[in-house]
């Protein structure tokens, strides 16, 4: 790269502003209310910044959208069929898979796609089998692993089920492997893009603890390391420096909260202990911050627990309470926005009341989600992207061919983090070479990837990217 480009990239760096003092450092604020008391839901964080709540209330297909500018959510189009307890995934061109769940006594087998461009939900191909409260995760292919699940109706884990692969291209699924245990609490893409997924109950008594790999490249699970403690339905969260945090979750020997987390390490694939949560929490949530921090709310059984946060530090190991929620929430969702902040909402508040309450959490700083540059300087048309090792826009006049390097530019990564960036070209996945800091500049982020095959040729193909959950400004390039 020359240095008179790295220039013009800092040049327009400069203009932003990628950090700010949140107005109520620590805090959560009431905001707007959902149309519709709604459990079992879920909360999707859309590339053009609202957020898809999906599910779970009265009706149970009904679903909204969240807008972080006004604060107010509002009705958008019905889910084809009602359902609580699915998965929502939001893939590679901005649209969302919705799996499973149930609308009453039995379990889905069909799924959906929202289109955010429309609306409106269509229905897609069929899972093998019936999936209450399946995990989804999108994969660097750009397919989601479908993983866990059960037949509800039959006991409190009945009827476990394996793991299937849905193909965006083709609308469909198809089974992938076989699991070693059939049953998923947790499923977390780790940075070598293989998914790590812990479980809990199982028909082992007591439940087995140990984990198992899913590795897209052979589509074979493997045992690897044992947790160190057989709490069910935890929460897990990607940590900056790959590990993935385990916390909570229900206690073996009854109704009520563990307070114990531990650190998965895929370098070693072992599980140690970390620091205990100030207090024992189920049904609760965890959100990665951008600062590297994770913030858990919420939780079962008590009004005390239910409104009450905690702030785990990687750096210390440690938890440390934070604010409590105005509202009590369990079985809520979290979503980390584009500002920073996190968008809590609905849940029981304990059970048996079902509430429509959301607020927002102020981190202490909010960092935006990642702004690729633009030539324009404002983020969107013409990409300030360049053809590998050149000095040359990649434009309509100068298109990219598919399966050539290309280099971004832009603001917004997590100094330290190892986790990738996920990048998206003209709706498809990108394979990522490198990303990091751009050498001898400081303030300036860089990742290159590789031109997907299969992408329509075009003057103005958008490019995006998601990272740490949450997807940036998309720009265009030219493709041939």
């Amino acid at each position: 790269m020359r240095t008179n480009v790295a220039f013009l990239f800092l040049v327009l760096a400069a203009g932003q502003t990628p950090k700010a003092v949140a107005q109520s450092p620590g805090t959560f604020v009431v905001t707007g209310r959902m149309t519709t008391p709604r459990v079992g839901h879920t909360a999707t964080l859309l590339a053009d910044g609202r957020v898809l709540i999906a599910g779970g209330g009265y009706p149970p297909g009904s679903a909204e959208l969240y807008d972080a500018r006004t604060g107010t959510f509002t009705a958008t189009g019905n889910m084809t069929v009602p359902r609580s307890h699915h998965s929502a995934t939001l893939l590679a061109d901005g649209r969302v898979l919705i799996a499973g769940g149930t609308g009453g006594a039995n379990a889905e087998t069909g799924a959906e796609l929202y289109d955010p461009r429309t609306g409106a939900f269509s229905g897609t191909g069929k899972m093998s089998t019936p999936r209450y409260g399946p995990t989804a995760t999108l994969l660097n292919s750009g397919k989601v692993l479908i993983a866990g699940g059960f037949y509800p109706g039959q006991g409190y884990c009945c009827f476990p089920v394996g793991a299937e692969l849905y193909d965006p291209d083709t609308g469909t699924f198809t089974a992938t492997g076989s699991m070693t245990s059939q049953w998923a609490d947790t499923a977390t893409l780790l940075t070598n893009g293989k998914v790590l997924i812990t479980r809990g109950h199982t028909d082992a008594d007591p439940p087995v603890s140990w984990a198992e790999l899913y590795d897209p490249s052979t589509a074979a699970f493997t045992v690897t390391g044992y947790a160190t403690a057989n709490h069910t339905a935890p929460t897990a969260t990607l940590l900056i420096n790959g590990k993935v945090l385990i916390a909570g979750g229900d206690l073996y020997d009854g109704d009520g909260g563990s307070s114990v987390a531990e650190l998965y390490d895929p370098s070693t694939q072992a599980f140690t202990r970390t620091g205990n949560m100030t207090i024992g929490r189920e049904q609760d949530t965890a959100t990665l911050l951008p600062d590297g921090s994770t913030l858990f709310a919420g939780g079962h059984l008590t009004i005390d627990l239910a409104v009450s946060a905690e702030i785990y530090d990687p750096i210390l190991g440690a938890f440390t309470k934070a604010a409590n929620m105005p509202t009590a929430h369990e079985l809520h969702t979290a979503t980390l926005l584009g500002d920073g902040t996190v968008l809590i909402a609905g849940g029981f508040a304990p059970y048996p009341l079902l509430i429509s309450n959301a607020e927002i959490y102020h981190p202490a700083v909010l960092t935006p989600s990642p702004q690729l540059f633009s030539v324009s300087g404002d983020g969107r048309g013409q990409g300030a992207i360049l053809h590998a090792n050149t000095p040359q826009l990649v434009s309509p006049e100068n298109p990219a061919a598919v399966g050539e390097a290309l280099e971004i530019y832009l603001t917004g990564l997590t100094n330290g983090s190892v986790i990738p960036p996920q990048v998206s070209i003209g709706g498809r996945m990108a394979e990522v070479l490198w990303f990091g800091n751009t050498p001898g500049y400081a303030g300036l982020h860089q990742i290159n990837v590789r031109v997907p095959a299969g992408i329509a040729q075009g003057r103005a193909v958008p490019v995006r990217l998601t990272y740490v959950g949450r997807p940036s400004n998309e720009v265009t390039i030219g493709v041939r």
